[in-house]
């Protein structure tokens, strides 16, 4: 791509951005982004095909980054229980971690799919996201009961509403714009009062 093709994007993408921020994708104007931009609306759909996909530009590099992280997050877990490891090692690295190392770096993205989202395929990210949560969790419950650990039992309704509280508590502080070392004290404290109740369903307290 031409350097200034390259830099026009960058621009556009900015624009869209900040629109999609400050009014939400459902009242975000076309028009208003091109303002921002310093271009028409046909200029814009040089770049994009409509304001659908100008968000999704935004927001799937960083659900695909969520998406690998927990892959390999996943994998290495099974990798753990098949080798026996101390319980230590199959619970050092946590839902906590991802927040730290992949939404942080795109907190205006990871704000997009939160609170702007509304009117895209992505309005029910949260909801969404607790569901494929619940079915990698259960799955990975029935998993660790083959390998002899105490798993309790818990019904899909009872896991889906502790992810979703889960979920909710560790996304609060960054939906809310606190400072990095809130963010960290905040994490801190979500993961000190959930992990001794994960613990005790998945046997491993």
């Amino acid at each position: 791509m031409p350097r200034d093709k390259t830099l026009s994007h960058i621009k556009v993408n900015k624009a869209i951005k900040e629109e999609f921020l400050k009014k939400g994708f459902e009242a975000a104007s076309i028009r208003s982004i091109g303002a921002r931009a310093g271009m028409t609306s046909a200029g814009l759909y040089r770049h994009y095909s409509d304001k659908e996909s100008m968000f999704n530009a935004l927001v799937e590099p960083l659900i695909d980054d969520m998406k690998q992280w927990t892959k390999r997050h996943t994998d290495r877990k099974y990798l753990l229980l098949d080798e026996s490891a101390d319980k230590k090692e199959i619970i050092g690295e946590s839902f906590i971690d991802l927040i730290r190392e992949v939404i942080l770096p795109k907190r205006d993205e990871f704000k997009l799919l939160m609170t702007c989202s509304r009117g895209t395929k992505y309005e029910n990210f949260i909801h969404d996201y607790a569901l494929l949560s619940q079915k990698e969790l259960l799955k990975a419950l029935s998993y660790m009961k083959k390998k002899g650990c105490p798993v309790k039992d818990i019904d899909e309704d009872e896991l889906h509403m502790l992810l979703s509280a889960y979920l909710t508590a560790c996304f609060e502080p960054v939906i809310h714009d606190c400072k990095e070392e809130k963010i960290e004290k905040y994490l801190n404290t979500i993961q000190d009062f959930f992990m001794p109740g994960w613990l005790r369903i998945m046997g491993l307290n």
